[in-house]
């Protein structure tokens, strides 16, 4: 057979399955061979049988990229390019689709599992998949080059301190910082661009929690799966094909509130929550952290004066929420080469003006953290609750 003719005789076994409700089993493939009027070697219809499988369960062709070990991106652009990252950049794959309906079809199937819409009128989704993969797709003619998927695959094991070590993300020393600022309970936040690791790090942070404490997390995509044995998720909703049903990033920070936490964490602050966030390590949450996309450091007051003003919050009581309420930011960067690494650990202060700017504690020189202007506050900050200063 061509591929054409392959492609064709795959899409009509499947029909025939679906309208059966049959699982692509040897003998149900044999069965709608023969009904096509079609008739192939045994060795033929098992390697039917397998991509009969990968194109109606999971993630169809994509599943061997994503079962391969070190894996944390897969990104497909349109039916002939299909690109890996496996923690050193982008690289293109083998895989190939074998028409713009092939991808638009998984889009839609993968979407379906999310109990998400995806058609022509609303042709996006962001979601999660049952296994924790995040799903991210646009259809075409939106995707001008044809429908795009994007799947972030999760960890498998949360990271700990020692491995991030290990594997160069931070340095002993800058470890020992990060485990201070949440041993003495200090609200930060984590920031960084897409894809530097802020999850991450995250994660591993809330791993060093002592066990006796509750976190709620909050997030808008499930993500965080920290190591730590008492931890209740939250997480956001879409409304629903009328409308309704709704429920907001802001809803559940407010929420959390009320559930007894002794640390709340936002997975990702990108809107209007940031007020209720603030809010509550300014009332005695403390702890309280979160991951925050942002250039660097010193643009992170900005980031957040942007995000407060969508909540119509005052720019002076904004800037006066952040600097009582937030003790450190850890900022975290991707390296040329790939590696995902901590750039450094800040403090927010208040200038004259009354505005919060970025003061460095820790910064990155070379492959090691080294104290700068602001770590004597950060020092004393921790000091000041009986922690040991790395």
């Amino acid at each position: 057979m061509t591929a054409v003719t392959g492609a064709a005789l795959l899409d009509r076994v499947r029909s025939r399955l679906v309208a059966a409700r049959s699982d692509a089993s040897p003998a149900q493939v044999a069965q709608a061979l023969r009904e096509e009027g079609v008739v192939l070697a045994d060795a033929a219809v098992l390697a039917l049988v397998d991509d009969l499988r990968r194109a109606m369960v999971g993630a169809g062709p994509l599943e061997p990229l994503l079962r391969m070990a070190g894996v944390t991106d897969v990104l497909v652009n349109g039916p002939h390019e299909v690109w890996i990252d496996r923690g050193d950049g982008a690289e293109r794959s083998d895989v190939r689709f074998a028409d713009e309906d092939d991808v638009r079809r998984l889009a839609h199937r993968l979407a379906a599992a999310t109990g998400r819409r995806l058609d022509d009128a609303m042709p996006y989704v962001d979601a999660r998949l049952p296994d924790g993969t995040r799903l991210h797709a646009v259809l075409a003619p939106i995707a001008v080059d044809g429908t795009t998927i994007s799947l972030r695959v999760p960890r498998r094991r949360a990271f700990t301190l020692a491995a991030l070590v290990e594997a160069g993300t931070v340095d002993d020393i800058g470890a020992r910082w990060l485990a201070a600022v949440v041993q003495a309970r200090l609200a930060f936040l984590v920031s960084g661009g897409t894809g530097c690791g802020k999850t991450t790090i995250l994660t591993c942070l809330l791993g060093l929690v002592p066990a006796h404490e509750r976190i709620v997390l909050v997030e808008d995509s499930a993500e965080l799966r920290p190591d730590h044995p008492h931890v209740v998720r939250l997480q956001a909703r879409m409304a629903n094909l009328e409308g309704a049903g709704q429920v907001t990033m802001r809803d559940l920070v407010r929420q959390s509130l009320r559930m007894r936490p002794d640390r709340v964490v936002v997975g990702e602050v990108r809107g209007a929550e940031v007020v209720d966030l603030l809010t509550a390590m300014n009332t005695g949450h403390e702890g309280g952290c979160g991951t925050v996309h942002a250039n660097s450091a010193d643009d992170l007051p900005q980031r957040l004066e942007a995000l407060g003003l969508l909540a119509g919050l005052d720019r002076h009581a904004l800037h006066a929420l952040i600097a009582a309420g937030i003790d450190a930011v850890v900022h975290v960067r991707r390296l040329s080469d790939g590696r995902r690494v901590v750039d450094g650990v800040s403090v927010l202060r208040r200038g004259s003006d009354g505005l919060v700017v970025s003061v460095p504690a820790l910064v990155r020189h070379g492959d090691a953290l080294r104290p700068a202007a602001a770590a004597d506050g950060l020092a004393a900050r921790i000091a000041s609750v009986g922690v040991d200063v790395p």
